[in-house]
């Protein structure tokens, strides 16, 4: 068969920009709720293909594009309570990341070939780059600003997927790259029409990739653990008398929760009276865990100071009240606290009134000895911040405690999405992970990402299982940040390099012409 010549793969304008929304949204239905991981691959390269042969200029629009379709319907959860306005904010930020991408991009896979004229070394350094350029994007957004948003990432969509026990050994960057990869080395081998040969290597090694040995972590004891989900109303506009929550959460333990046990955990907010402060509370808690001669983890709202908040954590063991706690160290802006406050109430005063208390952020370590067991405690959003995970295992937790409160995202896709993020953290931790939210959906999660014991959504229940302990640490533990920080140096340093050739070609013909 005569092959297609390369022009015909270059989209006019009108196309690229369909092309590139359609890359978007297929992009996001490799998440949960749809969970069609293998479009992961495919929304790549739909989107480079919508940058090939485009300007810089160009590239802006179509990563705007790819962009707004990939994050608007995939965080479309945050309007169910809070309206557009934050929605469009953070969908807008992370969209502009996408712009940036799309011009950098662009200018690889238009000079890429000018730098490296050979077949060979373009399929070698070209795909390397945009990998690279990928998981510099979802590197920054993750951090800044803020503290960052590091949602959406590509390797999330892997959580259940042949490609997911990677990241025991590669971390979260680490398989973004590896798909990124993939998805731009087709493209390039298509681009030098040897898709035939080039694309049954890429087969090999994904097949090679999904067949690899699952790291092996090896148990050192065990801890048997109940975890409680009171189905309370615990959104932001719910209406209960205080105590209520407590009180919610209480009985549903005695109802659900048998002994023994050596440690009983409740989610984020499950006390919305802080039992530090207010000895109902306290005597709810006290009863407890006498009753069941167990530690509680719990969370709640402190305020060890006038007008100084936490979103904390607490171990209460009866007679002795907090024996440990966890202050929230990455509190959600816009949410948890309000950053620059004036100016964004000058922009929407109702909104920014919402966020009443600013909440602190924590100081203390993440890793606390429950029951001679060191766990790592991990609240809500927290489980998406890198740093505290590599803290967390550089702490010796020998298990994982998520606890999460989405009752202000109703049914929607939000709680599975955090829960494929969770299952993720459990195989590239090597730990044993319990995910305790208000309303679910609550899930036990191995090491190997498989599930031990859930609750679906909006239901009363417990969770009560004898789960596996380890010090084990996995080799995407070891690495740590280094291999994200390669990555994103490997295509900010080629994009330099087209850059620098294409203003040194362009500066060429201007003095031919002058000539």
């Amino acid at each position: 068969m005569r092959a297609l010549p390369l022009r015909l793969i270059e989209l006019p304008l009108w196309a690229a920009l369909i092309s590139a929304a359609a890359g978007g949204v297929v992009l996001g239905a490799a998440f949960p709720t749809f969970g069609l991981w293998p479009l992961a691959f495919v929304g790549v390269f739909i989107i480079l293909w919508a940058l090939n042969g485009r300007t810089w200029v160009s590239g802006l629009l179509i990563g705007l594009v790819s962009g707004a379709m990939f994050w608007g319907p995939l965080i479309h959860w945050l309007t169910l309570y809070l309206g557009p306005v934050p929605w469009l904010g953070l969908a807008g930020v992370q969209t502009l990341y996408f712009v940036i991408f799309g011009a950098l991009a662009s200018v690889v896979l238009r000079h890429g070939p000018t730098v490296w004229k050979s077949a060979t070394r373009r399929l070698i350094f070209i795909p390397l780059v945009i990998a690279g350029l990928w998981v510099a994007r979802e590197g920054i957004a993750a951090v800044w600003p803020y503290g960052g948003f590091a949602w959406g990432r590509l390797a999330q969509s892997q959580a259940e997927s042949a490609f997911g026990p990677l990241v025991a050994w590669l971390g979260t960057a680490g398989l973004g790259f590896l798909i990124a990869w993939s998805a731009a080395f087709v493209f390039e081998a298509i681009r030098l029409q040897r898709f035939v040969r080039i694309g049954a290597i890429t087969l090999i090694v994904l097949i090679c990739a999904a067949a690899f040995p699952r790291f092996q972590v090896s148990p050192n004891g065990t801890l048997r653990v109940a975890a409680v989900q009171g189905n309370t109303k615990s959104a932001l506009f719910d209406v209960v008398e205080p105590g209520q929550n407590v009180i919610d959460h209480a009985e549903t333990t005695l109802t659900f929760v048998k002994s023994p046990v050596d440690v009983v955990v409740w989610p984020e907010n499950a006390s919305d009276v802080d039992p530090t402060r207010f000895k109902e509370s306290a005597q709810v808690l006290d009863f407890l865990s006498a009753k069941y001669e167990a530690p509680f983890i719990v969370g709640t709202i402190t305020e060890p100071r006038d007008g100084t908040y936490f979103n904390s954590s607490l171990v209460w063991q009866a007679g002795q009240g907090v024996v440990a706690q966890y202050d929230k160290i990455h509190p959600v802006p816009f949410a948890e606290y309000m950053p620059n406050r004036d100016f964004f109430h000058s922009l929407a005063p109702d909104l920014v009134d919402m966020v009443t208390h600013d909440y602190s952020f924590g100081t203390r370590s993440n890793v606390v000895s429950v029951a001679g067991t060191h766990i790592g405690l991990s609240i809500c959003f927290d489980i998406v911040d890198d740093q505290q995970i590599f803290d967390m295992i550089r702490d010796g937790a020998n298990i994982i405690v998520a606890q999460t409160n989405n009752a202000d995202f109703g049914h929607s896709e939000e709680s599975a999405q955090q829960l494929a993020i969770a299952r993720l953290r459990a195989i590239e931790t090597g730990r044993t992970l319990v995910n305790i939210s208000t309303v679910g959906i609550s899930s036990m999660i191995g090491s190997d990402g498989q599930t031990i014991d859930s609750l679906p959504d909006h239901v009363r229940g417990a969770m009560t299982q004898t789960l596996p302990l380890s010090s084990t640490v996995t080799p995407a533990m070891v690495i740590g940040r280094p291999l994200e920080w390669l990555a994103g140096a490997i295509g900010l340093v080629g994009f330099g390099l087209c850059s620098w050739s294409s203003r040194r070609r362009n500066r060429a013909r201007g003095e031919r012409a002058g000539s």
